[in-house]
């Protein structure tokens, strides 16, 4: 059962390892990002960022698909992160099981011109990936932490 997809460009990191996985009750992390996947090194420090006592997998996002429509995952109360928006969107659109998108954060560059809140960063096509989750009913919302009030992402695109 997936209790929360995260976009968080930093992948695993305090927020992440200790308030989320804790507040949602996870047992389980799944990253889907094709760079981290084929990469030795990124997996490495990933698994020294678990928490302890969560199981970690990564998969490329067309395995991540693969895996989370398959049902091998549902054992888990799995949380899912992802990099970009576009990772969230392949995902999503892919996996019926993905209902709500955590947007936590997204990295600055010249091409993003919208700036959603103090860490959401996004580019005329993030926007456009962003109508289309919410056309098909996916719930965005926008929370650095759990303890922050949730902010309609819809709202905001």
């Amino acid at each position: 059962m997936i209790v929360l997809t995260r976009v968080d460009y930093r992948l695993i990191h305090g927020q992440v390892a200790m308030t989320w996985t804790r507040t949602v009750g996870a047992d389980c992390i799944l990253v889907a990002n094709d760079a981290v996947a084929a990469s030795d090194v990124q997996k490495a420090a990933l698994r020294m960022a678990r928490p302890s006592g969560v199981k970690l997998v990564i998969k490329n996002v067309d395995d991540a698909i693969a895996a989370l429509n398959s049902g091998v995952t549902d054992k888990y109360k799995l949380f899912v992160i992802v990099e970009t928006i576009a990772d969230a969107h392949r995902l999503a659109m892919s996996c019926p099981a993905i209902t709500s998108i955590n947007l936590g954060g997204t990295r600055s560059t010249d091409e993003a011109t919208y700036h959603l809140s103090t860490a959401i960063f996004a580019t005329d096509a993030d926007l456009g990936l962003l109508r289309e989750l919410a056309e098909k009913g996916v719930e965005l919302e926008i929370r650095q932490v759990p303890t922050e009030q949730k902010m309609d992402a819809s709202t905001l695109i």
